[in-house]
């Protein structure tokens, strides 16, 4: 057990957060799976098993968002894990279209901000006691779409909110040898966020604005991830990593 490398995943079940334990599942002994849907996340730690049987994989249905839920789950960490190395937080969730006046937009704010940066706040701060002193790594995923502004407003916010919270962890953590940083992927195909919310003209044109004239995919963003985990990125921290294709602004 002393031995053993440990991976916490949020969001895990699909997307993203699967292509993440998946990556993470080459350099960890055991990984823990968090999200909304135990049967997307039995499957992903099947898939896993299977392909590393001497893996241990705990699939837990977990909502990030919510106080309650994530003090149940460090209440259970703190008694069945002796240390995390490795936490990602992935959770998150689209922007709901705002329809009605000024209390249909608070309430779209609200709920997009308790999805995509509270819930990485509370999962990081449950676990802080357990994460490995020195070597332990925070990653949390953004967006580009913090950079340029574009998309969803509350979305864009929520997620830019998680490099301040990264180099804020960064000052705290970083004197005891614990990294954190932000990917912030640009259009990826394959995740549940876009999923049928992209239109035929606005995929052409992300696809127009980026260099590598197609979107990425959910491996290609957990590489990055499985990078700043590893021993390699120790010195990487309170840093935003784009992957993104080369997107840039026309003219």
């Amino acid at each position: 057990m002393a031995d053993q490398r440990i991976a916490v995943v949020t969001g895990a079940g699909s997307g993203i957060g699967a292509a993440c334990a998946h990556a993470l599942a080459e350099s960890c002994d055991r990984l823990v799976l968090l999200g909304r849907r135990l049967d997307r996340l039995e499957d992903v730690a099947s898939q896993i098993r299977d392909a590393h049987p001497a893996s241990v994989v705990d699939a837990r249905s977990v909502d990030v968002s919510d106080v309650a839920a994530v003090e149940g789950f460090a209440a259970w960490a703190h008694d069945a894990l002796p240390r995390v190395d490795v936490l990602v937080n992935n959770a998150g969730s689209p922007q709901p279209r705002i329809t009605g006046g000024l209390a249909d937009v608070a309430a779209t704010w609200e709920s997009t901000w308790r999805a995509n940066t509270l819930s990485a706040v509370l999962v990081t701060e449950g676990l802080k006691p357990l994460l490995a002193r020195p070597g332990g790594r925070v990653v949390m995923i953004g967006s580009f779409a913090a950079n340029l502004g574009t998309g969803s407003p509350a979305y864009a916010s929520a997620k830019g909110a998680l490099e301040t919270y990264a180099v804020s962890l960064m000052r705290e953590v970083g004197p005891d040898g614990i990294t954190a940083n932000v990917v912030a992927p640009g259009y990826t195909a394959g995740t549940e966020l876009l999923a049928g919310r992209i239109t035929p003209e606005r995929h052409e044109r992300l696809l127009a604005g980026n260099a590598s004239r197609r979107p990425g995919t959910p491996e290609e963003i957990a590489s990055a991830v499985a990078y700043l985990a590893s021993p390699l990125a120790g010195f990487v921290n309170g840093q935003v990593i784009t992957a993104n294709g080369g997107t840039y602004l026309p003219g």
